[in-house]
């Protein structure tokens, strides 16, 4: 499920933190990281539950019509297709699901509000309108729902940021990661048969990777920051963009540590994160310290990779 990406991004915040925090010690640094990647599998399995919730309103709206002494018409024949989604009650009944979001009170039975505008929303949408209104049914369309439904109205939906945010600090930034890993996770279900979650990390090495990125970075700070010093040349340290100087710190931690990843996957990745979470020049400055530095811990025979082809 995490990658190695997702890993970097939240050593960068971690690192970013203890550092603008004036916080050097380790302690408790590794259980926050921990923390923050098991926050991320709850993620999962909490937006994993969002249809159900919207087909419990959706059945709730039309059990209520159906109620009304004078119902519309369509209030008195309600399309039920989507409260009837095939794919939804796949999610609704999978064990894993259910035992994963009751013992850790993942639900959206405070978040009724929003559910129902969402709904609502969806009632507009293209895709969802076409959906309703074919006549045929079968679990392949059901699917195609539910994929769509995830590439388009979680990334951007302001209102889910701020719940999001509410509660867990550790999830905004998750989002569109884990939709694409619902994404995944759909594309693999079978009729009949429950979902396959992923495992929370998806190497078995890659918690030591963790833990061992942040352990080196907050470790050699102090150490790093004199090389960025040395090869900043007509730049301030002091007035340099607090996150470049962690990213490069990340880089430099990485090369040096992680003797499995090629240099250039390393660099490309540090580079990839400043365009996000830096300055919109930094990935060039980013790029040229972190390329320089790399150069001479090499020179000095510092960088030792396990394999062909990973140094240059």
């Amino acid at each position: 499920m995490i990658s190695r990406r997702l890993i970097r991004i939240k050593v960068f915040k971690l690192l970013f933190s203890r550092i603008h925090s004036e916080t050097r010690s380790l302690t408790g640094s590794v259980d926050e990281l921990m923390l923050s990647l098991k926050k991320t599998v709850d993620l999962y399995y909490f937006l994993l539950t969002l249809p159900v919730a919207l087909k419990k309103y959706g059945f709730a709206k039309i059990e209520s019509g159906l109620k009304k002494y004078h119902p519309t018409h369509e209030e008195a024949h309600p399309n039920r297709k989507f409260v009837q989604n095939s794919v939804i009650e796949v999610l609704e009944n999978d064990k894993t699901r259910q035992n994963y979001t009751t013992k850790r009170g993942l639900h959206w039975k405070e978040q009724h509000a929003f559910v129902k505008q969402l709904y609502l929303d969806l009632l507009s949408r293209p895709y969802f309108v076409d959906y309703m209104d074919r006549i045929t049914s079968s679990f392949q369309e059901d699917l195609t729902l539910l994929s769509t439904f995830y590439e388009t109205e979680l990334e951007d939906n302001e209102t889910l940021y701020q719940i999001l945010e509410d509660q867990s600090i550790y999830w905004a930034d998750d989002v569109a990661y884990i939709a694409g890993v619902i994404i995944r996770v759909l594309s693999t279900l079978k009729e009949g048969s429950p979902p396959e979650h992923p495992d929370m990390f998806k190497q078995p090495e890659d918690q030591e990777y963790a833990t061992h990125l942040l352990e080196h970075s907050i470790l050699n700070y102090d150490k790093y920051l004199e090389l960025i010093r040395t090869f900043a040349h007509n730049w301030d340290v002091d007035r340099m963009a607090a996150t470049d100087i962690c990213l490069i710190i990340l880089g430099i931690s990485e090369v040096i540590s992680c003797r499995t990843i090629p240099v250039k996957v390393t660099i490309n990745e540090v580079v990839e994160l400043s365009k996000y979470y830096s300055t919109p020049n930094s990935k060039l400055f980013v790029n040229g310290i972190l390329d320089k530095i790399v150069q001479h811990l090499n020179d000095e025979g510092k960088i030792i990779k396990e394999g062909r082809g990973l140094i240059s």
